[in-house]
């Protein structure tokens, strides 16, 4: 196997791993923010976080490279980031 896809491999592999994990965090974020209150919220958060991470993780293959890679999963994070902080002063 070449050492470029190799390395590629290991990029998307990465930005997969450690952005979609915090992508996962925040759209937990989301939706803790902006449900109604009620004890099955909270299931629903803390389940939520693996199948995003885990979708976010398989997904990351599409990407043509690895600098888009981690360019499209850097902004969405900072979307959700945005969106759940703006969820959170609203419900305050």
């Amino acid at each position: 196997m070449n050492a470029r896809i190799q390395l590629n491999w290991w990029g998307r592999i990465l930005a997969g791993t450690v952005l979609g994990f915090t992508l996962a965090l925040a759209v937990a974020g989301v939706f803790q923010w902006g449900m109604p209150p009620g004890i099955a919220k909270f299931q629903l958060v803390m389940w939520l976080v693996v199948p995003v991470w885990l979708g976010v993780l398989s997904a990351v293959f599409l990407f043509r490279d690895v600098v888009r890679a981690w360019l499209w999963l850097g902004g969405a994070n900072v979307a959700a980031y945005a969106l759940m902080f703006l969820l959170r002063s609203l419900v305050r």
